[in-house]
């Protein structure tokens, strides 16, 4: 999926070269995962995955950060359409940007066009295959599709991360699974 989002970036017209690349963040995510899994309850957890938010809502700059504002700004207005647009073109300028593609995605879902959430959770996964919100993001759009195993599979993947998840509870509901 990298090797697909790198050739991406070489088609004219699909990037600019304006959007900097993202500050390496990895060894303070990392210790906010490792954080989160030792973590001794859902306090604890909520307070580290603000602070994961934090970091992936900060956009690259201040256009991508603009982009990504008027896009948020229109789906809690409720115009659906005018927020996929905004964030698409966040990814248009940002497209190794992952929140772009998740938060496209999340506007997709509660629009109920689960093919384009998939797909652009598909791609905020390959750029950043920890994010929790892209992991839920995807089960959820999964039981939309009424696929619970591949649902299943990244609720497991996601609690491995943060075993507080308020999404634990959809593992109740399905067809053979137990905690």
């Amino acid at each position: 999926m990298r090797i697909l989002i790198a050739a991406l970036l070489l088609l004219p017209g699909i990037a600019s070269a304006d959007c900097p690349a993202l500050p390496d963040r990895g060894v303070e995510t990392a210790a906010l995962y490792d954080r989160l899994t030792i973590s001794g309850g859902p306090t604890e957890a909520q307070v580290l995955s603000s602070l994961l938010w934090r970091i992936w809502l900060a956009a690259p700059d201040a256009n991508a950060q603009g982009l990504l504002d008027r896009g948020m700004q229109a789906r809690v207005a409720g115009d659906l359409v005018e927020s996929v647009a905004v964030l698409g073109e966040l990814i248009a300028y940002c497209p190794t940007y992952a929140e772009g593609w998740n938060q496209r995605a999340f506007s997709a879902f509660l629009a109920r066009d689960y093919a384009a959430a998939l797909g652009d959770l598909d791609q905020a996964l390959a750029i950043e295959p920890r994010h929790l919100g892209a992991l839920t993001g995807r089960a959820m759009t999964y039981l939309g599709l009424q696929r619970e195993r591949e649902a299943e599979r990244d609720l497991r993947a996601a609690l491995r991360l943060n075993p507080w998840l308020a999404e634990r509870q959809l593992l109740d509901g399905m067809a053979g699974t137990d905690l």
